[in-house]
C-alpha cells in the first residue's frame, strides 16, 4: 500500500471518528452540566508564543538567557525569540479564536516587556500599548482575558541583582509589577492569576536544575551552583509571599472598582494509591502535599501541610503573624492545570530505587504509571503517558473537599504529540486529541453534576508552540505551527471543539 493511500485512509477513520463521536454527544449527552457563564477556551504564555524578544524596548529575561546558553539541555537547541510570533500575528490569532467560538483566552505578560529592569528601571510604555491592543481586541469579539502575570520568565535583571526568587526583596518586585498590572489593564480584565505552576517551576529551577536558574545538588541533578534539599523550599516561600502581596494589593486599591477575582495556578497530576495498604495511601496524600498543597495550603489555611511540616521540621521557613493573617483565603479561585495520572507507592517505609518523589525533601513517595504490569490507563503511544480521563473527575473533586470547593477553573489541559517525523497531514487529523479533550471535558461535566465549583476550562493549547525543554518538538495545539512560515492550520481537534463549545454555551 503507498504513502498516498495510506494517508487517504487515515483521514477517512480520523472524519469517521470525528462524525461518529460528535454524534454520539449530542443524541445520548444529557443537558449540559456547564452553565451559562462558563469559560470556554484557549491558554497560551508570553515566552511560549510573543517572540519579539527584543522589539520595542523589551528585556531580556530568564529564558532569554538560558535558552541561547551553549548545553541549555532544550530537546533541539531551540529558543523563544521568535516562537509562533504571536506579539506581531495576534490579530490574525483572535480570529482564530473567534472561529472556534471560545469566550475566553488565557494569556501571560511578558514581566520584561513591561519593566525591562524590575522596579530598577522605567516602565516600557511600548509593552503596556502591546497587551492594551491585545486585550482590547479579544474585547471586540467578545472574547474575556484570563491574565496570568508571570508563566515561569521574569527579568534577568531580577536574578544578576539577588538572585531573584531566593531573595525576599523579590517579593517587593513582583508587588510593584502587579500593581502596575492591575492599574494598566484592570479595568478590562477580570481575572487575574499571580502564578503558573510554581511547584514546576522550583523543582525545575532550583531541585533538578532544568530551568533557568539551574540551580541544583546531587543527587538531583549536576548544576555550578545550588542546594538541592533547602533551595525550592526558600524559592516557594517566597513566590506564596510575592503572591500574598499582590492579593493584598488588588483587593485594597482595585477589586472594589474593578470587579474581578484573583487565583493562582498550579500542575495538578492526580495521584492514585497503588494498593489499599495505609502506607500507600499515606504515600498519595503525601503526593499531593508536596506539590500542590505546598502552595495552597498556605494561601489558603495560613500554614504548610502537616504533611510537610513533619517530614521537613525547620527545612520549611516560617511565617510571621503579620504574614500569616495576610495568608487566611488569599485567592478567589484555584486554577487547575491537569494532564496526567499515576499510581504512587509508600517510600517511607518500603524501599523504593531513586526516582521523582522518593526522597526526604520530596516526601518519600514513588510515582508509576503501571500497576503489576498493568497501565492505570489506555497507554498514549505518543508520550507514553496513559489516557485516564477519569484523573480529571478525581483531582477536581479532591480539591473540592478538601478546599470546601472554592471555585475553579480548568487553566490547562491537553495532549501532546510527539513524534518529531510525523507529517503534516499526520498532524492535522489528530484524532487523539480529540479522544483525549472528549474524555477529559466528560469526566469534568461529571464533577460539576456532583457539584464541584468549576467555572471555565481552557485547552492547552491555541496553537503549536515553544515547549520549554522539549522545544518544538512537542506539539499541543489545536492548530497546527509550519515553524518554517508560521503558517496556521486548524487540525481536527479545532473542528471538534467548536462543534463542542456550540452544544454547551
Amino acid at each position: 500500500m503507498n504513502i498516498c493511500m495510506k494517508l487517504s485512509i487515515g483521514l477517512f477513520l480520523s472524519q469517521m471518528f470525528l462524525l461518529v463521536l460528535t454524534e454520539k454527544q449530542s443524541s445520548s449527552n444529557p443537558p449540559s452540566a456547564f452553565p451559562s457563564s462558563f469559560l470556554f477556551g484557549t491558554a497560551s504564555s508570553a515566552y511560549q508564543y510573543e517572540g519579539a524578544y527584543l522589539s520595542d524596548g523589551k528585556g531580556l529575561n530568564n529564558w532569554d538567557v538560558y535558552s541561547h546558553k551553549p548545553g541549555n539541555n532544550i530537546d533541539d537547541e531551540s529558543n523563544g525569540d521568535i516562537a509562533v510570533d504571536h506579539y506581531h500575528k495576534y490579530l490574525e490569532d483572535i480570529d482564530l479564536m473567534h472561529s472556534l467560538g471560545v469566550n475566553s483566552y488565557r494569556f501571560s505578560i511578558s514581566w520584561a516587556r513591561i519593566l525591562p529592569k524590575g522596579r530598577f528601571g522605567e516602565i516600557n510604555e511600548a509593552g503596556i500599548e502591546f497587551y492594551n491592543n491585545l486585550i482590547d481586541a479579544l474585547l471586540v469579539k467578545d472574547i474575556k482575558p484570563l491574565v496570568t502575570m508571570t508563566q515561569f520568565d521574569f527579568p534577568q535583571e531580577l536574578e544578576d541583582r539577588y538572585g531573584s526568587w531566593l531573595s525576599p526583596q523579590s517579593q517587593e518586585d513582583f508587588a510593584y509589577f502587579a500593581d502596575i498590572c492591575f492599574k494598566s489593564f484592570g479595568d478590562r480584565v477580570k481575572y487575574w492569576v499571580t502564578f503558573n505552576e510554581p511547584d514546576v517551576q522550583v523543582r525545575s529551577g532550583y531541585r533538578t536544575g532544568t530551568f533557568p536558574p539551574s540551580r541544583c545538588s546531587g543527587p538531583f541533578g549536576d548544576c555550578t551552583d545550588g542546594d538541592s534539599e533547602k533551595e525550592p523550599f526558600v524559592a516557594a516561600h517566597n513566590i506564596i509571599l510575592a503572591h500574598i502581596a499582590a492579593v493584598h494589593i488588588y483587593r485594597t486599591k482595585y477589586q472594589e472598582t474593578q470587579g474581578g477575582s484573583i487565583g493562582f495556578v498550579l500542575h495538578c497530576d492526580w495521584y492514585e494509591p497503588i494498593s489499599n495498604s495505609i502506607a500507600d495511601m499515606l504515600a498519595a496524600e503525601r503526593a499531593q502535599a508536596f506539590t500542590i498543597n505546598w502552595f495552597l495550603e498556605p494561601i489558603i489555611n495560613g500554614r504548610y501541610p502537616l504533611e510537610m511540616q513533619n517530614i521537613l521540621g525547620s527545612i520549611l521557613p516560617d511565617f510571621s503573624t503579620v504574614e500569616k493573617q495576610k495568608l487566611n483565603k488569599a485567592l478567589d479561585f484555584i486554577g487547575v492545570n491537569h494532564y496526567s495520572s499515576y499510581y504512587v507507592r509508600d517510600c517511607m517505609f518500603s524501599e523504593c530505587k531513586p526516582g521523582t518523589g522518593t526522597s526526604k525533601t520530596e516526601g518519600y513517595w514513588a510515582q508509576s504509571s503501571q500497576k503489576n504490569g498493568i497501565p492505570i490507563g489506555e497507554p498514549i503511544e505518543q508520550d507514553g503517558s496513559s489516557f485516564y480521563p477519569q484523573g480529571m473527575e478525581k483531582i477536581v473533586t479532591y480539591l473540592k473537599e478538601r478546599y470546601h470547593n472554592i471555585p475553579m477553573i480548568v487553566t490547562e489541559n491537553g495532549f501532546a504529540d510527539t513524534k518529531p517525523n510525523s507529517t503534516t497531514e499526520e498532524l492535522i487529523h489528530d484524532a487523539a486529541r480529540v479522544k483525549y479533550l472528549a474524555g477529559h471535558l466528560n469526566a469534568l461535566s461529571t464533577a460539576i453534576r456532583k457539584g464541584a465549583d468549576v467555572r471555565g476550562y481552557f485547552v492547552w493549547s491555541l496553537l503549536d508552540d515553544f515547549e520549554w525543554i522539549n522545544g518544538y518538538i512537542f506539539r499541543f495545539g489545536l492548530h497546527h505551527v509550519d515553524y518554517k512560515t508560521l503558517k496556521r492550520t486548524p487540525k481536527s481537534s479545532a473542528t471538534w471543539y467548536k462543534k463542542f463549545i456550540s452544544q454547551h454555551i
